[in-house]
């Protein structure tokens, strides 16, 4: 049973949240089914009700029939759900395919227990009335009945999962865990606390919820934030206490701890990079939140500047803090993204694979100029001109990093064996990294989330060595002078033939023949006549001719009609 809607809802819109493909495909392969089936709910003029019985069990397409139409009752009902946020009334609509929908379920789990079923079906059936049962009694908000259903069709699978091989369990698994956030959310409103906590976590580990719980769950943890945010008046940072006063940036700066424990548990680099993107994205609302606030206030900014002698106003130093937050995590995510990229730049000299794009040093590059460029707006934010210590901490996390892009450009260097660029590089590393160890006697509790310089030091000496070593092998090699030249003129074909060049090209797609369409040339104009002689030619008198006609005119016209001849 799973199976079968598992596959459906993948292949006809579920992948895309698209309820309403999904609830026409289950309507047309159940009038295939009837058709196959002569299964006819009566002719074009009369319906005639039929039900499916355990005496009519010969194929397991009967039961099919039943599935397909719990199942188009149960995607109504989820296209319904995404309607009702704007239009409420259609949530009794929806409750009512609900229940069809487990109607639908309970016909099938009574058919499923007659003999002719193996017991791997219906124990999938029983299952199906669970789940389906659990999301009704969700939506009617009877939180310890839903629980119940939802734990005997967490139960089934389990069981089902633990009794067949890893490639049929893992479509188990990934139903139990689907349901396990909403078991948590009903323990929750039955009054177990520590399910709050288990909801939360779950929602970072995983970046997110989706399904019926999702609205819900990010609901509930807005409004349990909200309430501890109402105790939140003030925040602190290097050394000054600031008010806050808008309820969103407190909302934000209460859940900025649990925030980070879940990118630091993150297991995987996908998950680290969503809970990051989906930190920013808070710390920004935050930030436009502020801002709307500075705005009437720019008046009374600029006078209290006056009368404090440099010093920003509180809303302009909380502003200050968050934008702080989100340049940091911004540092965070950057720095994690280049430790992967160093980490599969390490695989790939092991293993040259072919056909796959590889990362190259110019993408660690680019990652450390980003923050680089964040390290530099760092020193500008309005309050900490005067901090000598802050500018002291981000001088000597600018050495770091510099002294790590300076290295993934010497690398690059390498690759094109350019080998007196790549060691004045390596040369120009071991002074930033000297300066860092030297500069950073009491701030070496801020650097400690920083890339080890020391390591750095080693690897560049042993590349040092090598690159040393490749410069002679390179230099004493004589097959490199007398291999054939590229081409890189780019010039076609038809005018290179008497020279012998190794041109790539010439076995792909885009061969470089001739030139198309070919260029202009010059040809010789069109003559163009002039006729000298019509000035010198004199042409006949034809005054008389002239006269005679205009003589001819009226009077002749005046003697036509009275019959005169001339």
């Amino acid at each position: 049973v799973l199976q079968i809607v598992k596959e459906s809802q993948q292949q006809h819109g579920l992948r895309h949240g698209d309820f309403q493909r999904y609830r026409g495909y289950c309507s047309r392969r159940l009038r295939r089914l009837r058709k196959t089936l002569n299964f006819k709910m009566g002719n074009r003029h009369k319906f005639t009700g039929r039900k499916v019985t355990e005496e009519i069990l010969s194929d397991n397409r009967y039961l099919l029939l039943i599935l397909m139409d719990a199942e188009r009752a149960w995607s109504y009902a989820m296209q319904l759900k995404q309607e009702a946020n704007t239009e409420p009334r259609k949530r009794f609509h929806l409750l009512s395919r609900l229940r069809k929908a487990v109607k639908h379920a309970e016909e099938l789990e009574r058919l499923c227990e007659s003999n002719r079923v193996d017991a791997k079906t219906k124990l999938e059936a029983q299952a199906y009335m669970a789940y389906l049962t659990g999301m009704l009694r969700f939506e009617h908000q009877e939180w310890k009945a839903a629980m119940e259903a939802f734990n005997k069709c967490k139960t089934i699978y389990e069981k089902l999962a633990n009794a067949f091989t890893e490639e049929q369990a893992v479509l188990y698994n990934q139903r139990v865990e689907e349901i396990s956030p909403n078991i948590r959310y009903c323990a929750y409103n039955i009054g177990d606390q520590s399910a709050m906590n288990e909801l939360m976590q779950m929602r970072l580990r995983s970046g997110g919820t989706e399904g019926l719980l999702a609205e819900k769950l990010e609901a509930l943890i807005t409004q349990t934030r909200a309430k501890q945010a109402a105790t939140m008046s003030e925040v602190e940072w290097r050394g000054r206490t600031v008010p806050v006063k808008i309820d969103k940036v407190r909302i934000f700066l209460l859940g900025l701890a649990d925030n980070e424990a879940a990118i630091a548990q993150a297991e995987n680099e996908e998950t680290k990079e969503r809970l990051f993107e989906s930190l920013l994205s808070e710390c920004r609302d935050a930030i436009q939140a502020v801002r709307e606030e500075l705005k009437p206030d720019q008046k009374q900014r600029e006078h209290s500047l006056e009368n404090d002698s440099g010093k920003v106003s509180n809303i302009q130093y909380l502003h200050s803090y968050l934008t702080y937050i989100k340049l940091s995590t911004a540092i965070k995510r950057n720095e994690s993204m280049a430790k992967s990229l160093q980490k599969a730049l390490l695989q790939q000299q092991r293993s040259d694979e072919d056909g796959k794009r590889t990362p190259r040093p110019q993408d660690l590059i680019r990652l450390y100029d980003i923050i680089l460029q964040n390290l530099v707006e760092l020193t500008q934010l309005p309050g900490l001109e005067e901090d000598k210590n802050f500018q002291k901490e981000v001088g000597l996390k600018t050495l770091v990093y510099k002294a790590y892009r300076c290295f993934f450009i010497a690398q690059s260097y390498v690759l094109v064996k350019k080998w007196s660029e790549a060691l004045v590089l390596y040369e120009r590393v071991l002074k930033y990294a000297r300066e860092v160890q030297s500069g950073a006697g009491a701030h070496r509790n801020s650097l400690k989330e920083l890339p080890d310089v020391q390591d750095l030091i080693t690897q560049v000496n042993a590349e040092k060595y090598s690159l040393q070593a490749a410069a002679i092998l390179d230099a004493n090699d004589p097959h490199e002078s007398e291999s054939p030249s590229q081409v890189k003129d780019g010039k076609p074909l038809s005018e290179r033939f008497e020279t012998f060049c190794l041109d790539p090209s010439l076995v792909s797609k885009q061969v470089n023949l001739v030139h198309f369409p070919p260029g202009f040339q010059p040809i010789p104009c069109k003559p163009l006549f002039f006729d000298l002689a019509l000035n010198h030619v004199a042409f006949p008198p034809l005054e008389d001719k002239v006269e005679q006609k205009a003589k001819s005119g009226l009077t002749g016209y005046i003697k036509g009609i009275f019959g005169f001849k001339s």
